[in-house]
Formats: structure tokens, sequence, C-alpha cells
């Protein structure tokens, strides 16, 4: 065991991405009882930065915050027995462990340290390739005792699922226990944003959102755990913050993991009190037999710049740019985005205005350069009335493009190096599936669409006045998983919200193979939006929003005619101690 009681193991996160709040650690540390402390910081675009840095000293390629963030409180860590574990060790794991026992050395604190390797297959031609590793490496650094484990690239889930595995002593037989813990891990990985960070209702929740705690795991032997947070930190802990958070970057009801196919539509969530969420009922299917690959290369280099459109005649200015600019720099790798911003007889010049935005990628940094930024900055005197721009010239920056691979289980050697310096290979799971692909809960393809619900009178209104959304992306993919406030209001959702009546209100999704799933046990439906991001995915997208995470809230400002009667339906009652709004 890594913790007191051999029926729960406390996990918290203090860490969903690499540049998340500075001082998390030192809160979870000090708010409360914990048996693990985990930290995610790595992110399809964190493997293009650490690469980066890498390249520049290859001594580096871990997230460095992670140090500066342990100093003032690994004593306090070691002093109550929290174990650590965190992918901060990016693409040079062995390279954070040295670092860390330097630290330690330092501030005189004996600190046992393993750290997870062997997920970096050769990808000639590449800045960064990594395997997604499972979690059974994590729980041998563990279970031979480290008091920090550092890892590469693994699963997001797994800096939960390897403490269970130490703590509980599951196998991989154990498919049900490691699909629940799979869950808790998705729950924690991306921090607050399960206690209320992002959440579509925050003006509910009893801080407003300002500053949402970090979260709680109590995770049982049965891989079944109660989600929370620590007493008097921010945000709320519910069953709709917990529904948004397990929709984020999901795509069918199967979610592959390198231990574990968890099928999400088994899992329950149920109220266990103030700031309490129950969730249990997760099973778990055998593997894949191969592993996903987060490859990186450097795509070239980009530049933006934009102008200003005020007034009259938008359209035949934004047109005069184009032309000057493709006169001035040739067409090639040119991109125009012109964003309407502007209102009729507005008031003042920044409600007046629209706004062109210029994009230049080239594999010649000086053409992206300064050739580009100043031919628009000359433009200054000699292109339409009004003429301005939001920045001053600059030069390019490189940018990434990222892709999915796949590798065999079996080629890829996993090693576990203990505190002792013991190198332990890990072995893949000898009982594998392979996952086609799943069809909807009612037997038709997973793009088809439900029939519309119809009858009844109808007030036009936002979509987001009946329910929730969360959205993000996955390579050049995006998700979008949207929830009903009750059960009614998910049974109109359900036939409503067709793959054809998405395509209508996201009409940059009108030529996309959308995927529609149904998640019943959560009221709510997850769409896949292959492509909308771009083949390079978030590192080399020139979108306004390059990783999809504000596309749940467009969908939900939509107007749309809605039930009159969900609209003026009770949704439960309130919670009391929060006055907030709960599920019927």
């Amino acid at each position: 065991m890594i913790g007191p009681s051999p029926d729960v193991l406390r996990i918290g996160n203090a860490s969903g991405f690499y540049g998340d709040r500075f001082d998390a650690w030192r809160e979870m540390l000090d708010g409360g009882e914990l048996d693990v402390l985990t930290g995610d910081y790595l992110a399809e675009l964190t493997m293009l930065i650490l690469g980066r840095d890498r390249q520049r000293d290859p001594e580096l390629g871990y997230a460095r915050t992670f140090l500066r963030q342990l100093e003032p409180c690994l004593g306090t860590a070691l002093d109550r027995r929290v174990r650590i574990v965190t992918n901060a060790g990016g693409l040079n794991p062995a390279g954070l462990a040295a670092a860390l026992r330097t630290l330690a050395d330092r501030l005189g604190l004996p600190v046992r340290i393993g750290y997870v390797d062997g997920d970096a297959p050769h990808r000639p031609g590449a800045l960064t390739a990594n395997a997604y590793l499972g979690a059974f490496g994590i729980a041998a650094c563990l279970s031979a005792g480290a008091d920090v484990v550092v890892t590469g690239r693994v699963t997001d889930a797994s800096l939960a699922v390897g403490p269970g595995i130490a703590h509980f002593g599951w196998t991989r037989a154990d498919l049900d226990p490691l699909a629940g813990a799979t869950v808790a891990g998705h729950l924690l990985e991306c921090g607050a944003q399960v206690s209320g960070g992002n959440f579509s209702f925050f003006t509910e929740l009893p801080d407003g959102g300002r500053r949402p705690g970090f979260p709680v795991a109590e995770l049982h032997p049965d891989g079944s755990a109660v989600l929370t947070k620590h007493p008097g930190t921010g945000g709320a802990v519910t069953r709709e913050t917990v529904t948004a958070q397990l929709l984020y970057e999901i795509a069918g009801p199967d979610y592959l993991g390198p231990d574990v196919v968890t099928r999400l539509d088994t899992v329950t969530l149920a109220d266990a009190g103030p700031d309490r969420v129950r969730v249990s009922g997760a099973r778990g299917t055998p593997p894949p037999p191969t592993l996903k690959v987060g490859v990186t290369r450097l795509g070239g280099f980009r530049n933006s710049m934009t102008f200003v459109l005020c007034g009259l005649d938008v359209e035949a200015k934004a047109a005069l740019v184009r032309s000057q600019l493709t006169d001035a720099i040739g067409a090639d790798g040119l991109e125009f985005t012109l964003a309407r911003t502007d209102h009729p007889d507005a008031a003042d010049t920044e409600t007046a205005s629209a706004l062109l935005h210029v994009h230049l990628s080239d594999g010649d940094p000086k053409r992206a350069g300064r050739a580009f930024s100043a031919a628009a900055v000359e433009l200054a005197l000699a292109s339409y009335p009004g003429c301005t721009l939001t920045t001053p010239p600059g030069d390019a920056s490189p940018y990434g493009l990222f892709a999915v691979e796949e590798v065999a289980q079996e080629r890829v050697r996993q090693v576990a190096v203990l505190p002792s310096g013991e190198r332990v290979e890990i072995a893949p799971p000898t009982l594998t599936a392979s996952y086609p692909g799943r069809p909807t809960a009612e037997g038709g393809a997973a793009t088809g669409n439900r029939p519309t619900a119809e009858g009844g009178a109808t007030r036009r209104a936002p979509l987001g006045a009946l329910v929730g959304a969360r959205s993000g992306d996955k390579g050049g993919d995006a998700n979008l998983g949207v929830w009903a406030r009750s059960t009614d209001g998910y049974r109109w959702l359900r036939g409503w919200l067709t793959v054809d009546r998405l395509r209508t209100l996201l009409p940059e999704a009108a030529t996309l193979p959308v995927r529609r799933y149904e998640l019943p046990n959560l009221r709510a439906v997850n769409f896949v939006l292959p492509g909308l991001l771009g083949a390079a995915g978030a590192a080399g997208s020139t979108r306004f929003d390059p990783q999809a995470k504000a596309l749940g809230e467009l969908l939900r400002a939509r107007l749309v005619e809605l039930p009159t009667e969900l609209l003026t339906a009770p949704e439960g009652g309130t919670m009391p101690q929060h006055g907030r709004r709960s599920w019927s």
C-alpha cells in the first residue's frame, strides 16, 4: 500500500497543463489530507515547446516550472508522506529526475525518486515522437518506495491509475477497477476544470467561478471514486461539473487506453454530499494491440498582422488589402480571415470596426518575417480610408505540425527506473482487442440522425438556456460534448440535436464527416468533428479558436426554438449549501 487505509486512496491534482496555477502544489499539500498528488503538464502543443527547448539544450526537454513549484513544498510532501506523480519529465524524464535529486540535495532532503522511460520510438525527421504509455511503470516505482515518480508521455489518466495499481494490487486482469481508475484520472487530469473551472453555468457557482479549488479523488478498491475538493476552496464539485469534464476531449463511448478500454456509457454519477460526487459503474475491456504515438514536426515559419476596418465598405476595404498584400509578397502561404465584429450605426470606433486577420506561413523565415509584416505596415498611408493595424511589424515564429500514428504495444520497451537505480522492464498486456468503432446506442450509424422531437409550444432563445457544453481538441479534430440539465431536457436534446442540425448551427462543420454518440447515463450527446482544426492540429492552426475551446459556448449561444415547457419547468430545486441548481 502507498496510503494508510486499505479501502481508500486519496489522489489530488495540482496541474492541468504547463502554465497552470503556480501555487497549486502548495495549496493542495496544505489544504487537506492526501496520499498522492499528481501534476499533468503535457499536451500536444507542449511537446512541440519541449522539443524546441531540447534543440537548444539537450539537457532540457522537461517542464522546468515544476522544479520551482516543488522547491518550497517538497519537504511538506515528505513530512506528510504524500507521494508525487507527474509527467513533467516530458521528453527527458531522466533529466528531470536528476534535477530533482540536485534540488533535494540542496534542500537537505532525503528523497527517493523513480522515473518511467521508453516512450520515444524513432521517427525520422520528427522533432518529437512519443508513445502514450500506461500506468504499470508508475506503479512499479511507487511499489519500490519512490516518493516522487517522474514520467514522460504517459496517458493523462495513468497518473492516477498507477497509484491505484500500487495501492490496491490490481493486475492487468482487473479491467473494471482499471477502467474506474481511468475515469477518476480523466476527471483529475485537467485540474480545476472538474471543480467549476470553464463551467457553462459558472454564474451559479458559490464564488461565481473566481478561484476554483483543485480536485481530489477518493479511489476505492473496485475502481469507483468520490470526486471532491479540499474544504474552503472555491468553485464546486457537482454532477454537472463532473459531467462537463467527463465529456472533455473524448470520442465515442469506448475510451481507448494502453491498459484498458473504458466504457464511458457505463459510468454513473450520484450526489454523495456537499462538493462530493460518487463516480461508479465503469466497465473495462481489454486494451487495443497498439499505442497512440504523438509526432511533432517543424512546419515552417508564420506571422500575422491584423487590419482594423472601420465604418462603411468593409468588404471592399478587405478586398483592397488582399490585392495589395498579394501584389507585394505573392499569394503563396497567405491566408485572410475577415471577422465581422462591426455593428451598424455604432457610436464608437471599436464597435464600428471589423478585423481582417492576415496570416503568412512559409519555409523562409525572412519572407514570413519582416518582408511580410513590413509590407503590411507600408499600406498605412496607401490603402483604405481609416487604415490602421493592431500591432507593429515583427519577425516570424516557427510553428509545428502534429500527427497521430500507432505502434504495436510489444514494440515499445517501457522501463521503470526504481529509486535504487534498478531498471525494470514493464511487459505489455497479453490480452488485447481491436476496436473498429461503435455505432450509437440505438444501433444506427454513429454519423446517423435521430428523428427530431416535434410538437408543443416553443420560444426562441439561446440553446444554452437548456444545455451545457464543453469542447476541445485532439490533433486536427474537435470534440463537442453537450449535456441536458434534466431528464426531460435530455429526452428532447437526444431527439433534437442531430448531426444535420449541428451542421446548421455550426456552418464551419457543414462539410465535415461529423460523428455523434449518446451517453444516456450522463444525459449527454458527444460529437467528433474530424478535421475542423486542420491537418496540423492546434500547433499549426490559424483558426481564431485553434483548440476549439470556445466551440461549445458558440453552440450554446445560437438562437433556436426551445420547448416552452422545458424553459419554465423546475430543474429539480437547489442545493441550499451553495444555492446552486441540482439535477432533477
